[in-house]
């Protein structure tokens, strides 16, 4: 049953910590290594996500596909985590586990820097027609190698390319304080389910970098920086009636780039000349709604 109607003319008061008027979650994929590829058995090459807008290359691989994918691992991860780690700013990784097997450097930086660690399924594929035994078998697989590399269970989950399944195995699955597999509010909030209540905390796609991979979409840095400003500065002016729940996606490949990332610096520079604003995991807005918003629907 869709719920098209949400909060509607009365969402609650978020009351963020330090009464923030915005809580600005940044969200880093980590899925480099984890895509469509002919040598993990796939059919296809992958063609989604890159700076090489392409099709699908079936039973062949894409060399420069694979390439654009490696920049993520090898550079652009590691320039995204020092520019936070410069800020003293903390993010949430949506974290494939093959991806993060594959370079645990990036696991063991990313909880050196203590950040947020949440599951991104087991690959970055598309699950919609994955048999419901497989995805579950995925699910598993994801949550025991990200504990084994961290040390610690996901709290949270995001599939991405979801199943109809994929919320119910989660749920299924059980030890996750919220999923993210949502883009319809600014706010969480909570959904019934037949063992009780389970939290979303909703993702965005307008503010993601992906949108420099698709067209329409970003050209420039200066696009995306104009679009975010814009959308933190209308969060800004609701807050001060209604706090709001701001996410900014970022990936790699993408936002990892120089020119990019650049421009990712310059809306740091924005959000931190404004007070009152709470830059924070998803793992930590899950936990403020539990303890201030614990019934369902606020």
């Amino acid at each position: 049953m869709r719920d098209l109607a949400g909060y509607g003319q009365t969402p609650p008061n978020a009351i963020w910590p330090g009464g923030a008027r915005v809580a600005l979650s940044f969200v880093l994929n980590i899925e480099e290594g984890s895509e469509s590829h002919i040598l993990d058995g796939d059919a296809a090459s992958e063609h989604l996500n890159s700076d090489m807008i392409c099709d699908p290359w079936p039973g062949q691989r894409n060399l420069n596909q694979e390439s654009h994918y490696e920049y993520g691992s090898r550079v652009g991860v590691w320039r995204i985590l020092d520019l936070f780690r410069a800020r003293g700013l903390p993010l949430t990784a949506f974290a494939v586990a093959q991806a993060l097997e594959r370079v645990p450097a990036i696991a063991e930086q990313l909880v050196a820097d203590g950040h947020e660690i949440a599951a991104h399924s087991w690959r970055w594929i598309d699950y919609r027609d994955m048999p419901e035994a497989e995805e579950a078998e995925h699910i598993r697989k994801t949550v025991a190698i990200i504990e084994r590399l961290t040390g610690s269970r996901p709290d949270g989950w995001y599939t991405g390319r979801v199943s109809p399944n994929t919320r119910k195995l989660i749920l299924e699955h059980g030890g996750f304080l919220y999923d993210s597999d949502a883009y319809n509010d600014d706010l969480p909030y909570w959904i019934a389910h037949k063992g009780g209540d389970h939290l979303v905390v909703p993702y965005a796609f307008d503010t993601n970098d992906m949108k420099f991979s698709s067209s329409p979409g970003f050209e420039t840095g200066r696009d995306w920086l104009d679009y975010l400003c814009d959308s933190f500065d209308q969060f800004w002016e609701e807050g001060a009636q209604t706090p709001r729940l701001m996410s900014v996606g970022l990936h790699c490949r993408l936002a990892g780039r120089p020119g990019r990332l650049r421009a990712l610096a310059r809306f740091l520079d924005h959000v931190q000349a404004h007070d009152n604003v709470w830059i924070t995991r998803r793992v930590d807005i899950a936990r403020h709604w539990h303890e201030t918003h614990p019934l369902r629907n606020g």
